[in-house]
């Protein structure tokens, strides 16, 4: 269920920075108010996700989606450049997130709270 989560919140990533977009900056009421909801939803499912998974793991991945999809968005509605180079660079994040997903445990193992580092030089 946790990459359910961080692939709705990426999704919806992309979907509130293309509104940013189409607001203008939020100078369009509707599409303003489109974005920020889907900002909110975005931010609700990526930290439902970050419960059950690394966090570093998890915000690569969330941010990966935002960024390739938020790409590949632009050039596919917005008429944003094609440049082969631009497509190797987003085939290799795409790749990236494919392979931290691949090599993560779908949850991670329960781990202590970090210790407290001001109690740490106290005790030494």
């Amino acid at each position: 269920m946790a990459w359910f989560y961080v692939l709705i919140g990426g999704l919806l990533d992309v979907g509130w920075a293309y509104g940013m977009k189409v607001s203008k900056g939020f100078t369009e009421p509707l599409p303003s108010a489109v974005t920020i909801a889907l900002l909110i939803l975005s931010f609700w499912f990526f930290s439902k996700a970050m419960t059950m998974l690394e966090i570093g793991v998890a915000y690569a991945v969330f941010t990966g989606i935002g960024t390739a999809g938020t790409a590949v968005v632009g050039m596919l509605f917005l008429g944003e450049s094609t440049d082969p180079l631009r497509l190797f660079f987003l085939a290799l994040l795409i790749a990236g997130i494919i392979g931290l997903k691949l090599i993560t445990p779908d949850d991670a193992p329960d781990k202590p709270d970090a210790p407290d580092r001001a109690s740490e030089g106290a005790s030494s």
